[in-house]
């Protein structure tokens, strides 16, 4: 029999053990984040699989966008940011410190499409693709494309432009490849992470263009190639600069990189359009945007083990999502990078 003292004993120690699970809990370091959506299925992941080796560290992550995740990292509102598009000098001026580009994957922006009874692949070269989405070329059996694609039955039929609402990333690539391919997009509507749109219905990330494409009969549109992959959908294949008709695939997202002679010392680069046979003309980095100086000294820690980890382990989690991992020489150069950040 346990006498009261020694009862109340037991009690005040399992009170003092739980209260220390508690604390311990408590004193678990969350990393904040906001961005891109054009890698979201690749960091949730990412994301998953790192807390669960290890217990002290958890994500928070909102999709909200490449301008979103800009907007916050410049704010200090998210320990890390997310984008497909590089900040120019004049973003960069406005951070409250030195902001590093860490270049995470390589991904094709595919444009996918919606055609009944149209089984082999769509053929587009710069011309029309850039027609499509400023609206001179508006139906399916438009003369230019058939005379690309004698092989297909293309209806007359409206088609139905389908690009992002929101500022992405993933609309900065592919406006980016638009404007060094196709001299009239170039002179009229530029690139950015939006641009005024002549054309076509808008939806807020990658995830909801795939959705509109599948629901909407004779569309089209543009999305990062594991969205497309994911909701089933075709992917057209483009005319890269040797005039080769190329679909977007891990093979042709890597030749563009392996194209790219040379790569700037702060990671920012453009990999649209580059020369190769075998390369798909329509690629890009995505970067996590951190500050090289980090305030508190536990996340700065937790973020720099999940930067490493992400970058020295994670490469077989990448291509199952049908993402690129970096080439050497430049997976070298992050890891300086990485190595820059203190607190």
């Amino acid at each position: 029999m346990f006498s009261a003292a020694r009862f109340a004993r037991i009690v005040i120690v399992a009170l003092i053990l739980v209260a220390a699970g508690i604390c311990q809990a408590r004193a678990e370091v969350t990393l904040t984040g906001a961005g891109a959506t054009f890698p979201y299925p690749l960091y949730q992941k990412w994301f998953k699989d790192y807390a669960s080796l290890d217990p002290g560290v958890s994500f928070s992550y909102q999709a909200i966008g490449s301008g979103g995740g800009i907007r916050e990292i410049l704010a200090g509102t998210v320990d890390f940011g997310a984008s497909d598009k590089y900040l120019s000098d004049a973003e960069l001026k406005k951070a409250p410190g030195t902001l590093l580009h860490i270049p995470t994957v390589l991904g094709a922006v595919a444009v996918s499409y919606q055609l009944p009874g149209v089984t082999r692949t769509l053929k587009l070269t710069p011309d029309t693709l850039g027609a499509i989405f400023m609206g001179t070329i508006s139906s399916w059996n438009d003369p230019r494309l058939l005379r690309d694609n004698p092989e297909l039955a293309l209806p007359d039929q409206p088609i139905v432009v389908v690009h992002r609402l929101d500022a992405s990333g993933t609309t900065s690539i592919f406006t980016d490849y638009l404007s060094r391919v196709n001299e009239l997009w170039g002179a009229t509507l530029g690139s950015g992470t939006s641009i005024s749109w002549p054309v076509g219905v808008g939806a807020k990330g990658s995830g909801e263009v795939a959705q509109q494409i599948r629901a909407t009969p004779y569309s089209i549109g543009y999305l990062e190639i594991a969205y497309a992959v994911e909701n089933e959908l075709p992917t057209a294949a483009l005319k890269n600069r040797s005039g080769t008709f190329v679909k977007p695939t891990m093979l042709s997202t890597r030749a563009a990189a392996a194209h790219l002679k040379k790569i700037r010392g702060d990671h920012r680069v453009s990999l649209v359009n580059q020369a190769g046979k075998d390369v798909y003309p329509v690629v890009g980095l995505t970067w996590l945007l951190v500050y090289q100086h980090q305030k508190d000294a536990a996340k700065g820690k937790k973020l720099v083990e999940f930067l490493n980890w992400e970058l020295k382990k994670a490469e077989k989690m990448t291509s199952t999502l049908y993402y690129t991992p970096l080439p050497k020489n430049l997976a070298d150069e992050v890891a300086k990078t990485i190595r820059s950040i203190t607190w």
